[in-house]
């Protein structure tokens, strides 16, 4: 994708990451078999529960809270279940991206400004962020914005203009990346410079394109 309007680059002031499937890697259907095991019920029972229903994506907006996502999920699959266990069960399927945590380590040491802009529940987010991914989280990180705090969703334009207002540049001067189209596409029409994500190597490439110090 071009830079946005197909403008002129700017130098690159700030850089956001999504974090999903860009610094740490994960697996819903993972998520979907261990919670099945807990609540003793069907794989595509759990689907039918947090993706057809979208209850999912309501925990990732902020919509429920963990109280009320917990009771939801109970009165759906009909019984009490142990709180620890799905926590634990809907967690367990996060892995560090580690070339790419070994990049933002690089480009951290020469002086960026770097960022988080997630789509994200407030479970999943403190159980990555609770030291067993460090030093990434909070790590490097100048601005972490978390789309069940701030109550809104990628490809929202909003949640582009918080992240530009978090910056405190000019959006010409940000740089995304993403691993979703239709994220990048709105960062594009907030006017950031955004790339799909596809792995460590292709961003390098992408940041030396920008001559963002520290991309090797």
């Amino acid at each position: 994708m071009n830079s946005p309007n197909n403008l002129p680059r700017m130098p690159i002031s700030f850089l956001y990451f999504d974090f999903g499937n860009v610094l740490c890697t994960f697996c819903h259907d993972r998520m979907c078999r261990q919670i099945a095991e807990v609540a003793s019920v069907s794989v595509a029972r759990v689907e039918e529960v947090l993706f057809d229903s979208h209850s999912q994506w309501r925990f990732e907006a902020g919509e429920l809270d963990p109280e009320s996502y917990y009771q939801h999920l109970c009165t759906e699959f009909g019984s009490q279940l142990d709180w620890q266990r799905l926590v634990h069960a809907a967690c367990d399927i996060f892995e560090i991206n580690v070339p790419v945590f070994s990049l933002i380590k690089r480009l951290a040491a020469a002086g960026n400004r770097l960022g988080i802009l997630s789509n994200t529940n407030e479970i999943h987010w403190n159980y990555c962020a609770d030291g067993r991914f460090a030093p990434l989280l909070p790590g490097p990180f100048q601005e972490i914005i978390l789309s069940y705090e701030v109550r809104l969703m990628k490809p929202d334009q909003a949640m582009y203009r918080v992240a530009i207002d978090r910056a405190g540049v000019p959006a010409r001067e940000i740089f995304f990346t993403d691993d979703r189209v239709e994220n990048v596409s709105g960062a594009l029409q907030a006017g950031i410079d955004a790339v799909l994500f596809q792995d460590a190597d292709q961003l390098i490439r992408e940041l030396r394109k920008r001559g963002v110090p520290g991309a090797s």
